[in-house]
């Protein structure tokens, strides 16, 4: 994480939004074992809460519970080139979004998995362009507690949120539209958006 407190920002809002826009994060643990990490899929609780599930034979699954650990969430990037910049005697840099969590983890129970497990794949069958959505009361009953048998669910109560939005607000804004003009050329049209939009209307300073 970028130590430059320029780039550190409080939104609890945006923050929570963009647990569940990318949805997808680490998990990192210090265990008996040495350090692990697992990648799952991240649900905010809206409240200061993150949930995920992790499979039931995942090195973190048996030490996480009541445990102090990290979640990390990793947005758009992109490598900015010095010959964007108007001026000449500039380095290259990298604009990047990432969301650091900390806290304390418990096990949620069996109705907690299935609640988790529904709010995930209704969120992401919204997104899904064609067809009609998928809910979870379409699988077997039977096949459905097989399955919730081999994950396990947890809930992060968060204590500490720990942004970065690097996003050349340290820059004049003609030079962060060049930088951004520069990123859309490359194909890195995610972040330059952001850089828009976030630092564009203020949100981000």
């Amino acid at each position: 994480m970028h130590p430059d407190p320029a780039f550190r920002i409080e939104d609890r809002a945006l923050f929570e939004a963009m647990v569940d826009q990318i949805g997808f994060g680490m998990v990192f643990l210090e265990t008996p074992d040495g350090p692990r990490v697992a990648h799952t899929p991240l649900l905010s609780t809206g409240d200061g809460a993150v949930q995920f599930h992790l499979a039931r034979g995942n090195a973190l699954a048996r030490h996480i519970d009541g445990a102090n650990a990290l979640v990390l969430l990793n947005g758009p990037d992109g490598y900015v080139s010095p010959r964007w910049y108007a001026e000449p005697d500039q380095v290259p840099t990298w604009n990047y979004v990432s969301l650091e969590m900390e806290g304390r983890v418990r096990r949620m129970d069996q109705d907690g998995l299935y609640g988790l497990l529904e709010a995930l794949s209704n969120r992401n069958e919204e997104q899904v362009l064609e067809g009609e959505p998928w809910t979870i009361d379409k699988i077997d009953e039977k096949r459905l507690r097989q399955m919730m048998g081999a994950i396990v669910g947890f809930e992060m109560e968060v204590v500490a949120w720990r942004p970065t939005f690097k996003l050349s607000q340290n820059k004049p804004a003609e030079e962060r539209e060049r930088v951004a003009q520069g990123l859309e050329r490359e194909g890195a049209t995610a972040i330059a958006q952001m850089m828009r939009t976030l630092v564009g209307t203020g949100r981000v300073s």
